[in-house]
């Protein structure tokens, strides 16, 4: 067996086989492909039933946003429908060409791939993190132990089904979408009974400011769900070649905007009740004194294992995607152990204000790299070559699709309201947060890196000639 994972072989060969999948990022083939597309539905729905979308719901409140509960409501709507589009529009590539979605994007960002893999892999870290406060602290309210006992337990969990692979986290998350999908709804009764408080919370702004509240908190929540563009066909790439890609696309966005704008939903509906504590003891305390509170300390806890497992193995796939040659199993324990040591990070203090960073700032090359991603994709029709994606020695540079996303990234800068962002300006000079003031602290910053990264690969890959064998745009 060891051999075998050493050699990346191994792959599952049905729904329900949980042998350990040592298959890298090497295509799938055609003989290999299996499983059925509404499965899409169910690996994206319940990983974001998590308390991280909780806490997004009650930032409507804070005071840098202080949108009312209607203004809000639509603000999580729009949000998740922009963010889930483009992961179902990335994901529509697993099928037909059996590619996770990093290892993918060497066909438009060649030997660049080094710069968005590490920075993905860096991400799955970041975001095991964050999910982990979470569910220890479920755990450690649950059971009693100590919070470090029950980070350890969910790092485990967590980490065994990312090495297992593919087929075991969509098995897990198919049966899970049940069991927290119940658990869910008794919490969400729970909740709406004490929410009437929050219906009639009325916008705390007015005019432009509130435009620039609610476009910033749409971004804020789009952000949360645009995160998956990353991990987009690495779940879709076992399913047959003649999948529909229209299925694929609905089952995505559907599963992604139920679910996200679901728990979202409840962490609005009691953002007054928020507690300094963050989502885990907001929900615990509303609860308090019944029995529910121990089956939503579950659910928080199963939530977790859930999402982060996906982290772990995308952030796999995305090391080797980066040149990087390390077996794909030993890369997945290798996130959730370093995951291990964000959570410590992020627990330590100001766990909201290192969140939010994470959330905006950190996330703000998404959009860009999607965008190059997307036109490149466009280019071809929609048809690639991909065996030759494998060796890395045989890459283009990627050079244009590598300007376009810094390119991108750097014309957003001023369009960003982090307040990671506003540091950095004030000790460096960069035009982070420049028009912020001016646009009533609207975040337009991921459209405006998406336009112009999708523009300038457009058109420098169209005026481009005799790129490689195998990698050449279909651009007439």
């Amino acid at each position: 067996m060891t051999a075998g994972l050493v050699s990346g072989q191994g792959m599952p060969s049905r729904e329900g086989d949980l042998s350990i999948e040592g298959h890298g990022m090497e295509p799938i083939p055609d003989s290999a492909r299996y499983g059925s597309v509404n499965r899409v539905f169910t690996v994206w729905f319940t990983p974001n039933l998590v308390p991280a979308g909780f806490f997004l719901g009650t930032l409507a409140a804070a005071s840098f946003i202080g949108l009312g509960f209607w203004t809000a409501l639509a603000a999580i709507v729009i949000g998740n429908l922009v963010g889930s589009v483009i992961v179902g529009l990335l994901a529509q590539m697993g099928p037909k060409t059996g590619m996770a979605q990093m290892p993918l994007a060497r066909l438009a960002y060649g030997k660049s791939i080094v710069v968005p893999g590490l920075l993905n892999w860096l991400s799955c870290i970041g975001w095991d993190g964050i999910n982990s406060v979470f569910g220890a602290a479920a755990i450690s309210i649950l059971t009693g132990l100590p919070f470090i006992v029950s980070l350890l337990i969910i790092v485990i969990c967590q980490g065994l089904l990312g090495i297992l692979g593919y087929e075991a986290i969509h098995t897990f998350e198919k049966y899970m979408a049940l069991v927290l999908g119940a658990l869910f709804v008794v919490l969400t009764v729970a909740i709406v009974g004490q929410a009437s408080t929050g219906l009639a919370r009325p916008d705390a702004v007015a005019g432009l400011d509130q435009l620039g509240a609610f476009i910033l908190y749409s971004t804020i929540i789009a952000s949360f769900v645009v995160a998956w563009a990353l991990y987009a066909s690495d779940y879709t790439r076992y399913l047959p070649a003649s999948t529909d890609s229209s299925r694929v696309f609905w089952w995505t966005v559907l599963g992604l905007t139920l679910s996200a704008g679901w728990v979202e939903t409840l962490g609005l509906l009691v953002a007054d009740k928020a507690t300094e504590g963050g989502a885990v003891d907001t929900i615990n305390t509303i609860l308090s004194g019944s029995p529910l509170a121990a089956l939503a300390m579950l659910a928080i806890g199963i939530g977790t294992v859930a999402v982060n497992a996906m982290n772990d193995y995308t952030g796999s796939l995305s090391l080797q995607a980066a040149g990087i040659r390390l077996p794909r199993v030993l890369s997945a324990a290798l996130v959730a152990i370093l995951g291990f040591g964000v959570t410590l990070w992020l627990n330590s203090e100001n766990l909201v204000g290192k969140i939010e960073n994470i959330l905006l700032f950190l996330s703000y090359w998404i959009a860009p790299w999607a965008a190059v991603v997307l036109a490149d994709w466009r280019l071809r029709r929609g048809q690639a070559n991909v065996s030759r994606l494998v060796d890395f020695g045989g890459l283009h540079s990627g050079a244009l699709a590598l300007a376009a996303m810094l390119i991108g990234f750097a014309v957003s800068l001023p369009f960003q309201t982090s307040t990671l962002g506003g540091e950095i300006a004030a000790n460096t000079g960069l035009p982070i947060n420049g028009l912020a003031a001016s646009l009533h602290y609207a975040d337009l910053a991921y459209l405006v890196g998406f336009v112009v990264a999708f523009a300038i690969f457009w058109v420098g890959a169209r005026s481009m000639a005799d790129r490689p064998v195998g990698q050449e745009t279909a651009a007439a």
